[in-house]
């Protein structure tokens, strides 16, 4: 049974940083497609960054430059390292796994809020 539980979230103060986790447990996240979504008030669930399989990492255009997304096999755990945090990052993001691609398995949730 895949278990995915994120970390992490809170409030923030504008152009602030934050790291969120993902522990897993059931997948290993040093060889699977790992990523993180979010979903802000009255929008869809957006995809924010990804690793892939082997490594390689893709982002959503509005978070380019200032977040990052890496993975530690030792603690199986997935990492979303927020800087420069903006008004319209507040959401609640979501971890997501699956062997190959994204989405077959998610967590519940951590809430970020940016605040002026």
């Amino acid at each position: 049974q895949v278990q995915l539980v994120e970390s992490g979230g809170g409030l923030v103060q504008l152009g602030g940083s934050l790291r969120l986790s993902c522990a897993a447990s059931g997948i290993i996240v040093g060889i699977a497609a790992m990523g993180w979504y979010r979903q802000a008030p009255g929008k869809e669930r957006e995809l924010v960054a990804t690793i892939g399989t082997t490594g390689g990492t893709a982002y959503t255009d509005s978070v380019k430059g200032r977040f990052t997304i890496s993975r530690d096999s030792a603690k199986n755990t997935v990492y979303l390292q927020m800087n420069s945090l903006k008004l319209e990052d507040t959401a609640i993001y979501y971890c997501t796994g699956g062997k190959a691609i994204v989405g077959a398995y998610w967590g519940q949730g951590t809430h970020v809020t940016v605040s002026s």
